[in-house]
């Protein structure tokens, strides 16, 4: 069981560069930053949510204010820009916001489920307190036919072609969630610490919003979610 609280920390900008406005832009009907606010309100393993953020006039204009659950932390302007690690930023909540756990998501991320997230937060708490790990991370599993630029092949034999899912898996960082203590933290400064450990979420949660067809394949299955259709790998 966790000894102290744990902490949602969800960094908001203002500016996002290839998606005008993302943060804020309308997404089957309610702020894209809602959809994963509003997953991260309904569940009672978080007991607090962080935004950092350069952009508490915008939030406001939108009907965010703090309270509830909900902490706004005005960004320091030498952590803004687009090209600032968002290291610094998680640094910046970690030394002034106090938890046992910190979970850091995106607002990019508005599909993942209150299911998804908290059998992740299962995960890291079992890998914990057994010793196996000290972070966790979400990715995307792949098995498929890798090449390199040059044509030549990099995780198969195209001499003795085998079927994909005998394929050795890989894993991709997807960007969902990551699940880390202040000391893991520390051990790297980074969000992923020093023994982490991997959670495979669905293929339709994992979308990341970060450039316009990707918007437009969220919104798509967005749409389905607000009228309460499911969201299943099977779709």
């Amino acid at each position: 069981m966790p000894k102290g609280p744990t902490v949602a920390l969800l960094p908001m900008k203002a500016h996002s560069a290839r998606v005008k406005s993302k943060n804020f832009r309308v997404l089957a009907g309610k702020p894209l930053y809602a959809w994963i606010l509003d997953t991260l309100k309904s569940l009672d393993e978080i007991d607090q949510i962080v935004i950092n953020t350069d952009a508490r006039d915008i939030l406001a204009e939108s009907g965010l204010t703090e309270g509830g659950k909900v902490m706004i932390r005005d960004r320091k302007p030498e952590i803004c820009g687009d090209f600032v690690s968002m290291h610094l930023v998680l640094a910046d909540d970690v030394a002034n916001v106090e938890a046992e756990t910190y979970l850091m998501t995106h607002t990019t991320n508005p599909l993942l489920s209150a299911g998804t997230i908290r059998g992740a937060l299962a995960a890291y708490r079992g890998a914990r307190d057994e010793g196996r790990g000290d972070s966790l991370f979400t990715v995307n599993k792949t098995q498929s036919r890798f090449y390199r630029a040059d044509g030549s092949a990099v995780n198969h034999d195209p001499d003795n072609l085998i079927r994909t899912q005998d394929l050795e898996p890989w894993f991709e960082e997807n960007s969902g969630l990551y699940i880390f203590s202040a000391e893991s933290f520390a051990s790297t400064n980074a969000r992923i610490g020093k023994k982490p450990v991997m959670f495979e979420t669905p293929m339709l949660e994992a979308v990341d919003i970060d450039d316009a067809p990707r918007w437009f394949m969220a919104e798509s299955l967005a749409m389905r979610v607000a009228a309460g259709e499911p969201l299943g790998d099977e779709a």
